[in-house]
């Protein structure tokens, strides 16, 4: 599907008809295992010698076609879908890592995922450095010897923030590093991370993907542009792995040895399956992906716009803006546009807040985003609770901002809604 456009490649990517009914969508196949031909079948396909399925944990038709859709979409040469948007990040760095090993993080990411690299990824023996990613030479400065990728998210959550994802895989590329995105918020209808450098992108296909705030699902794909064998950093890919009688991922797979390890390894081990049935719903929600990203996109704008220029607003952090200190970069890293979601800072501070959140009537308070309905929370006391004030704040969720996920409503009536909520103008 490579030589058709993004519009075309969103319905059409690994959605070729049925070969046994015909059927037009991409079948649901509610199985745990796969008939084997023969003894000599079965065998082949344990040893990696056929590509074919064997285990519904390793990988399942369903999963596979939208593995195949993402990657189309991103660009990329392959990749695999999970259970999550966490258990993408985990399945990004398991081929990587090690004990003792360590990545560099952007201050700027999801509460989840500052959690998940500060403490989680420890009981692995792995480290994670923060660095603020608008400093280049401290980014520099924070990788070592044991450093094994460098992670960002194209547009943060939840303060809108975009990386200059050019400079930062230009200086990946410097330290012989993979660069990983997480283009969850941006999608890649909005931004397009492995042409602008990245090795890797993971997605939380619960968000924008799907749409509609149905399933819970997450995706890791492989530019296929890294050498793992080139530096020895990365024996998982590049020496003989015991499991598979001494096969070496990247010599033998090439620009397919992440996606076949994700599957082959960490699939098996790991078990961070996508059911089928989730990953039906996010492919008949990637069909309408353009569509409803620039309807995202022009009512976030409207809205933003709208509450910039309201009295009872301290500022908006959206990029969209052209008051925003992103919206230059935006044009180049997401020239089509900022997202869904940025952060307000309501006058009055915490309580403020609180009572904007509690009084709203179209916007639901849920801690998802990226659904169709416009969606808020508070983000220091939710969703990222676990972190320092501090930590709070380098994220974009100081304890005076609410997060505002903007959906594809008519925007007037969200403007209406906000209006009412805030109160009596001052």
């Amino acid at each position: 599907m490579s030589g058709y456009k993004f519009e075309t490649q969103q319905i059409h990517a690994g959605a070729e008809p049925d070969s046994a009914t015909g059927a037009m969508q991409v079948p649901i196949y509610q199985t745990t295992s796969y008939a084997f031909k023969d003894a000599d079948h079965a065998a082949r396909l344990f040893n990696l010698e056929e590509v074919g399925f064997i285990y519904s944990r390793l990988t399942n038709p369903t999963v596979m076609k939208l593995a195949e859709r993402v990657a189309a979409l991103e660009g990329a040469a392959g990749g695999i879908c999970c259970s999550s948007g966490h258990a993408a990040q985990i399945m990004a760095l398991f081929p990587l890592m090690g004990p003792g090993l360590n990545i560099v993080a952007s201050t700027r990411l999801y509460g989840g995922s500052i959690t998940q690299f500060s403490h989680t990824i420890k009981r692995f023996g792995w480290s994670c450095t923060f660095v603020d990613f608008d400093d280049l030479d401290a980014l520099e400065a924070a990788v070592d010897d044991n450093t094994r990728a460098i992670f960002c998210e194209s547009i943060s959550n939840p303060g809108g923030y975009i990386t200059d994802i050019p400079a930062v895989a230009k200086l990946a590329d410097k330290v012989g590093l993979p660069l990983i995105v997480d283009n969850t918020l941006a999608t890649p209808y909005l931004c397009r991370p492995i042409e602008l450098g990245a090795t890797l992108v993971v997605h939380s296909l619960t968000k924008y993907m799907t749409g509609n705030g149905t399933v819970t699902g997450g995706c890791v794909v492989d530019s296929g542009k890294f050498d793992w064998s080139a530096s020895g950093k990365f024996p998982s890919l590049s020496e003989p792995e015991p499991a598979y009688h001494g096969l070496k991922f990247h010599e033998a797979l090439g620009p397919m040895a992440f996606t076949f390890h994700s599957i082959a390894v960490g699939l098996r081990d790991l078990g961070m399956t996508m059911n089928p049935q989730g990953a039906h719903y996010t492919l008949l929600g990637i069909e309408t992906l353009s569509l409803r990203m620039d309807k995202h996109v022009a009512n976030a704008k409207t809205v933003a716009e709208w509450l910039e220029n309201d009295p009872r607003i301290e500022y908006v952090t959206y990029a969209g803006l052209e008051s925003s200190p992103w919206h230059d970069r935006m044009k180049t890293v997401c020239p089509k546009g900022a997202g869904g979601l940025f952060t307000v800072a309501v006058k009055g501070g915490y309580e403020a807040c609180v009572t904007l959140v509690n009084k709203l009537k179209l916007f639901s308070h849920v801690a998802n985003l990226g659904d169709a309905r416009s969606l808020i929370i508070h983000s220091a006391s939710t969703t990222h609770r676990q972190l320092t004030e501090s930590q709070q704040i380098a994220a974009g969720a100081a304890p005076n901002v609410v997060r505002l996920s903007i959906g594809i409503e008519d925007a007037d009536d969200l403007i209406a809604d906000l209006d009412q909520a805030l109160g009596a103008k001052k």
